[in-house]
């Protein structure tokens, strides 16, 4: 499943589901009209604009909450306050990859236990090693149920180098091989890799909107969105298509 990234609540209107921050929708009261939403915590922006995250785990909470009692988002999951495990936001918080995956796993037993069950809270596992994502696991201590929806944070500054996405989810399987791992801000280098899509049951991407800016074209244009969009759908069918032909006796 793809989730497009978008920076506009209302062009949720054209996909069939879509990926959006909560920092686009907090105070919202028009109704997102879109089946399937993801609501992202704004991780990225948060830590690497800010070093931290300027709305505790209750605020975040109390605003789901909201969002979703007043019928404003119909939401599949929304993805806890993780912290990224780049040395570049290693940097920004003065903090160690240890005291990242700690503060993570914190952030989403405390979501899960203040916001009131109307929307699925997602995981996410942390790290730059392949070896710290499955020691990650560790640290959530049965947390994670069978089959459970799970993040990969900390890929998306690898895209140019799938090999490094695939050796992360690979040591995840290798331990879990059962979670349905999410993978988020990939770019097309990496959405087109076999392997990867392999691995992953699902991922977003705002990927559309750099390339469309470094292009001359509007880098907030839902349609740029819809036809990066199509591209990976098309690239996924494709896939399945060849892979079920061969069975084909």
């Amino acid at each position: 499943m793809f989730y497009p990234g978008l920076h506009q609540p209302a062009d949720a209107r054209h996909f069939p589901r879509a990926c959006i921050s909560i920092n686009r929708l907090r105070g919202r009261k028009k109704r997102v009209d879109c089946y399937d939403l993801l609501i992202d915590s704004g991780a990225f922006t948060e830590l690497s604009t800010h070093g931290h995250y300027r709305h505790d785990v209750r605020e975040y909470a109390s605003e789901l909450d909201r969002l979703c009692s007043e019928g404003v988002i119909r939401a599949s999951a929304a993805v806890a306050q993780d912290y990224m495990c780049e040395p570049f936001i290693l940097e920004k918080t003065g903090l160690t990859v240890d005291e990242h995956q700690k503060r993570t796993v914190d952030r989403y037993t405390s979501l899960v236990a203040y916001h009131h069950g109307y929307v699925p809270i997602m995981p996410v596992l942390q790290g730059y090693s392949p070896l710290d994502y499955v020691r990650h696991l560790e640290f959530y201590d049965g947390l994670l149920t069978e089959g459970m929806w799970t993040g990969v944070g900390s890929v998306c500054k690898r895209n140019g180098s799938p090999v490094d996405i695939v050796n992360v989810l690979s040591a995840i399987r290798a331990a879990r091989p059962d979670l349905k791992l999410h993978g988020f801000g990939l770019k097309k280098t990496a959405l087109m890799n076999p392997s990867v899509r392999a691995m992953l049951h699902s991922a977003d991407s705002m990927a559309w909107s750099y390339h469309a800016r470094i292009n001359g074209r509007s880098g907030n244009d839902w349609r740029e969105a819809k036809a990066f969009t199509d591209q990976v759908q098309n690239v996924t069918a494709a896939a399945e298509t060849q892979w079920q032909s061969t069975f084909d006796f």
